[in-house]
């Protein structure tokens, strides 16, 4: 016989006193006071405080940066931030709010160059206290993978078009950081060092948008860590023009970019000796069954293209059930891509490139955070949007980097990150002059939240 208990009637009120949700939220406010970038955007969005405006600007752009990395996805989503002022200070109003957006953006070119200088002050400082957590400091280069992504939009925003994909919206080009490096168990995510809107019906080959976003993505870097750079891309980047910038002399940057397999490319393929094939390796550096590389430089004219330029191919049986494509020759599904590093094993290039495909959880966790609705009309403002976005990702990142980064919780997605750790509910209690924010003794992640907030304590401010 099975138990029918029945749960007992809850009856709700709205008068509790001291009670706070989003008790998490904490560990981001602890990172904007740690890496200073309220300090930095204050001092860059001064023009754009109006006479006896009682909200400075910098701290509506990092209240809606909160709002975005707690869960939000709209301006009025900065509400939840309102309700409780004991947590997160006095937040603007919806009017305000939506007033400064408007100043922004009718001042794009100088209002973006304000937000992304604050940002990339912030990235220094928060990369420093990481210390060897932080991308580029075990001598391997700083990874920046570009891509591409549909954003749909449902109403007739400013420059909204059809996508090449048959939807109806936006097609960014991204760039992200990538904190796992080339190890597999170095955990985290990545940073979003660039968000640029495009139209819908942008091309996904076009070399000067993936110029122009490798080129902001390379500023948002520290600068000692510009000469040490890898950049990943899949085969829209692999243009004459966008591969003759990288290799630019004087650029001295290392480049990972897929290929598109030519005619003259498939004949190559079908010239290599059965000797030229080694094992692919997986994610664990073992040989991956059924999958091979090699190399084609040597079979190829690459008159044009960058010197020291390398194409290696990658074959592989598909999966049961898989559809062959036209470019899949002899039973086998073939993948080219294209790198300046001189030697180095096939299979080791091979893997360090098919780990650009981490880019895709980067752009799904943006898309968790703000990424996924554009919720302004005006284009120019849906930009300022995006930067508002990739903060929010960023404070995310960096909590995670200083103060969970030898925890599981270093690798949760904002989804998971929310759920454990930022959605805690809590109650403040005032005593001995002091605020304590009191969250509940059975919380299964109670404990991670307790060590990482003392964590971030600990560390200074920027002076």
């Amino acid at each position: 016989m099975n138990s029918t208990a029945s749960r007992s009637k809850i009856t709700v009120s709205a008068d509790g006193r001291g009670l706070v949700s989003h008790g998490g939220g904490l560990l981001l406010v602890q990172m904007l006071r740690i890496t200073g970038v309220e300090k930095a955007l204050s001092e860059r969005l001064e023009r754009w405080r109006p006479s006896r405006a009682v909200h400075d600007p910098a701290k509506i752009i990092t209240d809606l940066a909160l709002t975005l990395a707690l869960g939000g996805d709209c301006l009025a989503d900065i509400a939840m931030l309102r309700s409780q002022p004991e947590l997160f200070g006095p937040v603007a109003s919806d009017p305000t709010v939506s007033r400064l957006i408007d100043r922004l953006a009718a001042d794009e070119v100088r209002a973006l160059k304000a937000i992304r200088a604050a940002r990339a002050t912030a990235r220094e400082r928060a990369w420093q206290l990481a210390g060897h957590h932080a991308p580029g400091t075990d001598g391997q280069p700083v990874i920046v993978d570009l891509d591409a992504t549909i954003v749909i939009s449902h109403s007739d925003k400013q420059h909204a078009a059809p996508t090449w994909k048959k939807s109806y919206g936006f097609h960014p080009m991204t760039a992200f950081a990538d904190h796992h490096g080339d190890g597999d168990g170095g955990g985290g995510g990545g940073e979003p060092l660039t968000l640029l809107l495009r139209p819908g019906n942008a091309g996904f080959n076009t070399a000067a948008d993936h110029i122009e976003t490798t080129r902001l993505a390379l500023a948002q870097l520290p600068r000692v860590q510009r000469c040490n750079v890898l950049i990943r891309t899949d085969s829209g980047g692999g243009t004459h023009e966008f591969l003759n910038w990288l290799t630019r002399p004087g650029r001295w940057l290392k480049y990972s970019i897929g290929f598109t397999i030519t005619d003259d490319i498939a004949a190559a393929i079908l010239k290599l000796p059965a000797t030229a094939w080694t094992p692919a390796y997986n994610a664990d550096r073992q040989p991956r069954p059924r999958a091979w590389v090699a190399e084609l430089t040597g079979l190829l004219d690459l008159t044009g293209w960058p010197k020291g330029m390398r194409v290696i191919v990658r074959k592989e049986r598909p999966h049961p059930g898989a559809q062959l494509r036209f470019t899949d020759l002899d039973g086998h599904r073939f993948t080219c891509f294209v790198t300046g590093t001189p030697g180095c094993q096939l299979a080791d290039l091979e893997l360090r490139h098919r780990r650009r495909a981490r880019a895709e959880d980067r752009i799904r966790a943006a898309k968790d955070t703000g990424l996924r609705n554009l919720p302004l009309h005006d284009f120019t403002q849906n930009q300022i949007w995006l930067e508002i976005v990739a903060l929010a990702c960023e404070l995310l990142a960096w909590m995670q980097m200083l103060a969970l980064h030898d925890t599981d919780a270093r690798r949760y997605e904002p989804k998971r990150l929310r759920l454990r750790l930022l959605a805690v509910a809590g109650r403040l209690v005032h005593g001995g002059r002091r605020l304590r924010l009191r969250i509940p003794t059975r919380w299964p992640w109670a404990g991670q939240i307790l060590t990482a907030l003392a964590r971030l304590h600990a560390l200074p401010a920027p002076t």
